[in-house]
């Protein structure tokens, strides 16, 4: 998870943590919810084996208030 500099918050699903947070930073994708709301910092993560639960847990997340 990350919390982008207007105070909101990113989730996503990677496989490389520390290259993907580089790439958000550096804004390699002008497309993503991100690239406007540098800087951006790792605040939250968890590492599972299975894609599967990788991407119900991020639904779950999806749907935390920011609280």
């Amino acid at each position: 998870m990350l919390k982008c500099f207007d105070s909101t918050y990113y989730t996503g699903v990677t496989n490389d943590i520390e290259t993907r947070l580089s790439q958000y930073q550096s804004g390699k994708f002008p497309e993503s919810y991100t690239h406007k709301r540098r800087p951006v910092k790792l605040v939250f993560f968890c590492e599972f084996n299975d894609i599967t639960q990788t991407i119900l847990f991020e639904k779950q997340v999806k749907g935390w208030s920011r609280k």
